[in-house]
C-alpha cells in the first residue's frame, strides 16, 4: 500500500528529456523513502560490447564522492601489504585472503592487488570476474601504488564498464547531497565516458542518459545539457 502512495505521489514528467540541473531536482524531489536513497546514472551507449574495439571500461574520481563506505580488500605481502593497511585498507592479505575468497568470502567492494600477486589473482577470474570485482591494471586495481589506489577507492572513485546490451549503470551518489554535488558527479562520469570513447564506436556514442533514486522513478536527461 505504501508502495502505491509513493507512485501516486511521484512528480514530474518522465517522457521527456530533462536538463541536468532540472532532472536532478526531479530525482530529489521523488527520493521520499525514510532512508537515504541512493541516486544512480543510466547512460545508453551506442556500442557493441561484444566487439573488442567497442568495450568501454574505466575509472572515474567523482568530486562529491559516493556518500558511502567502500570496503576494500587489498592482496599484496609485506611492505605493501603495511602501506595498503597504513592507507585504510578494510581487509589484507596474500595466499590467505585468496584462499578465503576462494571460499566464498565477499565482505568487500574493490579488489586491489599489487602485480607480482597476479599470478595467485588469477585463480579468482571465476569468482571475481562475474561480479565486476576482478582487478584490473586498465581501472588502477592492479598497482604498485597500493597506498594510493585505497584512498581513491575510499575518497569516491568508482569503476564503470559497459553491460552486455552497451548500458553503463553507476552509483552518484545519494539524495541527500545538494543539487550542485550530484550535477558535479553527473558531469564528472559522462566526461569519463567521453574521455573512453572506443576506436570502434561509430554514429551517436552517448544515446540516452536517465538518473533515478533507489526507490523513485526514472527521469530522461537531455545528453547534451550533461555534456554528452
Amino acid at each position: 500500500m505504501a508502495t502505491s502512495k509513493r507512485i501516486k505521489a511521484w512528480t514530474g514528467d518522465r517522457t521527456v528529456a530533462h536538463p541536468v540541473e532540472e532532472a536532478v531536482k526531479l530525482v530529489k524531489a521523488n527520493a521520499t523513502a525514510k532512508f537515504d536513497e541512493s541516486v544512480e546514472i543510466a547512460v545508453n551507449l551506442g556500442v557493441d560490447p561484444r566487439h573488442a574495439d567497442q568495450q568501454v571500461r574505466g575509472v572515474v574520481a567523482l568530486p562529491s564522492g559516493t556518500g558511502r563506505d567502500v570496503r576494500v580488500a587489498v592482496i599484496a605481502k609485506d611492505a605493501k601489504a603495511a602501506e595498503a593497511t597504513a592507507a585504510g585498507a578494510d581487509i589484507v592479505g596474500a595466499e590467505d585472503l585468496v584462499e578465503r575468497i576462494q571460499g566464498g568470502f565477499m565482505e568487500f567492494d574493490r579488489v586491489i592487488a599489487t602485480p607480482d600477486m597476479m599470478a595467485l589473482v588469477g585463480r579468482l577470474g571465476k569468482v571475481l570476474g562475474p561480479r565486476g570485482l576482478m582487478p584490473n591494471p586498465r581501472v588502477g586495481t592492479v598497482t604498485p601504488n597500493v597506498g594510493q589506489a585505497v584512498k581513491d577507492a575510499k575518497g569516491g572513485s568508482i569503476e564503470f564498464r559497459t553491460e552486455k546490451t552497451g548500458i553503463i549503470h553507476a552509483g552518484i551518489g545519494k539524495a541527500s547531497f545538494t543539487e550542485d554535488a550530484l550535477l558535479a558527479n553527473v558531469k564528472a562520469i559522462v566526461d569519463a565516458l567521453n574521455k573512453a570513447k572506443p576506436s570502434g564506436a561509430k554514429g551517436i556514442y552517448i544515446k540516452k542518459i536517465s538518473l533515478s533514486s533507489t526507490m523513485g522513478p526514472g527521469f530522461k536527461v537531455d545528453t547534451a545539457s550533461a555534456g554528452a
